[in-house]
């Protein structure tokens, strides 16, 4: 099991609250880099990311594991005072909490951040929800789907003359968590120059609008709206997917001039890239159609692996469209422990997405995977809050824990 003393993060705990992904994934890259995080659950219930996912072996998630990785299980009924009791004086010990409930949630708990600064004047409280912590919108529940249509990214993903479409992940929460742990770490940087905390407001419309380039001054300052385009980038070309001879399907993109240049003669027809039609990066644009249909005549000529070979040995970025089996196959993943494995005790081997990014001094790591419903419970409250077995059992009977 990794040491989790040598990580960057070792040094913060976290006390996750709130369930499904949000909220969650925030805490999972915060425990990536080696954070110690704390996730209070429901007893008896726990967290429904638990019961996840499609394909559940022997009954088990295959979600769970990933994103509560290399976090403590603690269970605590936050509707109950006491276990808001048990929350507060936990908090008072932490430097950074995560939730997602709606606003106001933790104010009618009596957790809201003025009750819980007067504890801990350098916690960091970091809320991702829909639609922010005020604003008209902001009592609304708010689910990714709906913060990635409000925000844009569903307008324009899919193929024209249908419906927009879903990414194939729940994009919209895990951007927002993703802005979120940015929020943390610059928060807790903050409060090491100055000793004060403060709140992170991270809302899902807003991670996937950050996302959307320049949308909102072409339409501002041109009336450009942008549309479904499918697999192609409008007015860049090429840069598109192309049929190869043995059924796949290669993704080439070969936009800037020059790359074009190695292109064409990697094509053997080196005239292309001076050909008027051609010869800048407004004409490709221009005449994308055309140049896209010479180009998949000639990669279905050719199979996939010596397809690949040509155009990356010529310079020219192409690369396979990569499912789950591929990246098992693939030797860049492994040299590069993008999957790692770990043992599940009852699924076995569990192979996972590492942490990223890479850090050459101080690594993150995955240390364990998602924990059993309450497993360190007893543990944290002894250890940090000092109850005995008495109380924990008498907290146990009343269902607090």
């Amino acid at each position: 099991m990794a040491d989790r003393s040598t990580a960057p993060l070792a040094d913060l705990r976290v006390i996750e609250m709130g369930q499904l992904l949000a909220g969650p994934f925030c805490g999972q890259l915060l425990g990536d880099l080696g954070a110690e995080v704390i996730k209070l659950e429901s007893p008896g219930r726990g967290d429904p990311m638990r019961e996840w996912g499609r394909e559940k072996p022997r009954g088990r998630s295959l979600w769970w594991p990933v994103v509560a990785r290399n976090k403590k299980s603690v269970t605590c009924d936050l509707r109950t005072s006491e276990g808001q009791g048990l929350a507060r004086a936990l908090i008072a010990r932490s430097d950074i909490v995560v939730e997602n409930f709606r606003p106001g949630t933790l104010e009618r708990w009596g957790l809201d951040y003025e009750t819980l600064r007067a504890d801990n004047p350098g916690l960091i409280l970091v809320r991702v929800t829909g639609y922010g912590q005020h604003g008209p919108y902001a009592p609304r529940a708010g689910y990714g789907s709906i913060g990635e249509a409000m925000g844009g990214i569903r307008y324009i993903t899919g193929d024209p003359g249908h419906p927009p479409a879903r990414t194939g992940i729940s994009l919209g929460d895990s951007l927002a968590a993703v802005f979120a742990t940015i929020g943390a770490l610059a928060a807790a940087h903050h409060r090491g120059n100055t000793g004060r905390g403060q709140i992170v407001d991270s809302a899902i419309y807003e991670a996937v609008l950050a996302m959307m380039e320049s949308l909102l001054p072409e339409w501002a300052l041109t009336g450009y709206q942008r549309e479904r385009t499918g697999a192609v980038l409008p007015n860049v070309a090429p840069s598109n997917v192309y049929p190869t001879a043995d059924g796949e399907m290669i993704l080439i993109a070969a936009n800037q001039d020059s790359v074009f240049g190695r292109l064409a003669a990697a094509m053997g027809r080196p005239e292309l890239a001076t050909a008027p039609r051609f010869a800048d990066h407004a004409a490709r644009g221009e005449n994308m159609a055309e140049l896209d249909d010479l180009i998949a005549a000639w990669t279905a000529t050719l199979a996939a692996e010596p397809l690949l070979r040509l155009l990356h040995e010529a310079g020219v970025p192409a690369g396979r469209i990569y499912t789950a089996r591929d990246m098992f196959a693939d030797p860049h993943f492994a040299a590069r422990e993008a999957i790692v494995r770990l043992i599940h005790p009852e699924l076995g081997e569990f192979p996972m997405q590492n942490v990223v990014p890479k850090l050459s001094e101080t690594p993150g790591a995955i240390r364990h995977l998602g924990p059993e419903l309450g497993e360190h419970t007893g543990q944290v409250y002894r250890e940090l809050l000092g109850l005995d077995d008495e109380r924990l059992t008498a907290l146990a009977d009343r269902g607090v824990i």
